[in-house]
């Protein structure tokens, strides 16, 4: 892991502002699944990996969701690469995406179903395929 620091005390400061819970992709898909009569938890801790956790976790059917940031989360349509302390930004986004894969990987082994989408993504779209990924599961005996 690198040393190096953010460019600035400043970009630091904003960096860490950036809302990582409940943020409007986040929000406006929680609103058309609860509308609908879906239950589920937030920020549901992954299960046996520390310092993660689910957005949306329906945990009975055993179907984790993941409202992902195109920025931090490496969208291949909008992600940007940092200018300045390039090296640094990229090390950070790669783990991130890293992570990702790890966590996926764990809750996929762990029987989980793994939802990913992207913020940009229409929340309508996204709040129908969890539907239909949680009234699959819960056919499959979740409920």
């Amino acid at each position: 892991m690198s040393t190096a620091r953010p460019s600035s005390p400043a970009v630091s400061a904003r960096m860490s502002r950036q809302a990582s819970r409940d943020t409007a992709p986040e929000v406006a898909v929680r609103k058309l699944l609860h509308a609908s009569g879906y239950r589920y938890r937030l920020n549901e801790r992954v299960p046996h990996m520390s310092r993660r956790t689910i957005d949306i976790a329906f945990t009975r059917a055993k179907v984790a969701v993941f409202l992902d940031g195109c920025f931090w989360h490496g969208c291949p349509e909008h992600a940007t690469q940092p200018k300045s302390n390039a090296q640094w930004w990229r090390q950070k986004l790669d783990r991130n995406m890293a992570r990702d894969a790890e966590t996926t990987a764990h809750l996929v082994a762990e029987g989980w179903t793994v939802l990913r989408f992207w913020e940009h993504q229409a929340p309508v779209q996204v709040a129908e395929k969890v539907a239909e990924a949680v009234d699959r599961e819960r056919g499959r005996g979740g409920s």
